[in-house]
């Protein structure tokens, strides 16, 4: 089934709206190009409607936050739920702010979400209304391993559930969950800690996929996780001794372009949790 997905989206080439932070949005930008999509960013509240109305997802990013673009936020969101566009949360750095939790909190009361996606910390601050976080990564004592694995997928379908959304949590083992599935994902590298945007990219990945395969929001996530994560092996497994963060960027950027769906059913590792 990976491999139709690929070419659904190679197909359809769905238009992607992205309201995302400004440190990463070239990146987010590039990864929707390299999968097969086309992107937009357009943040005027004065047009946001209207840009997502001809769109087929909605990306948001909460990674640098300001009074414009929370408002911009609110407005694209309600426009693509009236529409029944899929759309997709990156709460980034929720639980180190006021302001960030204050903004979650407010889009959460507003919209609703077809995957929220944020690393265990982040997800955590989310449900709890607690501050855990560190800045924008996970904090080390949260982090998803093979031993804790169960307890923590039971506290993400309890609230997957509560938000009738997919969350998928990032680290080193990646959870895709809904109120009633999970899968764990081994796919990825440690080099993709070690630049800016991967998670921005997955995001923007993931809308691409639900845009284009809406029979099944859970398998679409579960297929762009897992290609974001195969996509970082094969990138480091190119890096020379003398290549650093700043190639890996860019060949993470062709293994997503240059992915082919022998390479992705032959290198995906995933199970379903029970």
């Amino acid at each position: 089934m990976f491999q139709v997905l690929i070419n659904e989206v190679k197909a359809k080439k769905p238009l992607i709206h992205n309201i995302t932070n400004y440190v990463t949005v070239n990146d987010c930008a590039n990864i929707l190009l390299a999968c097969g999509a086309s992107p937009i960013m357009a943040d005027e509240i004065k047009e946001v409607a209207e840009i997502t109305s001809l769109c087929a997802g909605l990306n948001l990013n909460i990674g640098t936050l300001n009074q414009r673009t929370i408002e911009t936020m609110l407005v694209a969101g309600q426009q693509a739920n009236q529409l029944n566009l899929p759309v997709v949360l990156d709460p980034v750095g929720v639980g180190a702010s006021s302001l960030r939790n204050q903004t979650a909190q407010r889009l959460l009361d507003t919209l609703h979400f077809t995957v929220i996606k944020g690393n265990i910390s982040e997800i955590k601050a989310l449900a709890l209304k607690s501050q855990t976080t560190q800045g924008v990564d996970a904090a080390t004592l949260d982090l998803v391993t093979k031993e804790n694995l169960h307890e923590v997928v039971a506290f993400a379908k309890k609230y997957a559930q509560a938000l009738q959304t997919i969350l998928v949590i990032t680290g080193p083992i990646d959870l895709v969950v809904d109120a009633n599935r999970a899968f764990a994902v081994y796919n990825g590298h440690p080099m993709m800690a070690k630049i800016t945007g991967t998670g921005c990219m997955l995001n923007a990945l993931i809308t691409a996929y639900l845009a284009s395969y809406p029979q099944d929001y859970l398998l679409a996530t579960l297929n762009a996780v897992c290609l974001m994560g195969l996509a970082g092996e094969l990138a480091a497994k190119r890096l020379q001794s003398f290549e650093g963060n700043a190639s890996f960027r860019t060949y993470l950027i062709d293994a997503v372009d240059l992915m082919t769906p022998e390479v992705l059913a032959g290198g995906i590792r995933y199970e379903e949790i029970e």
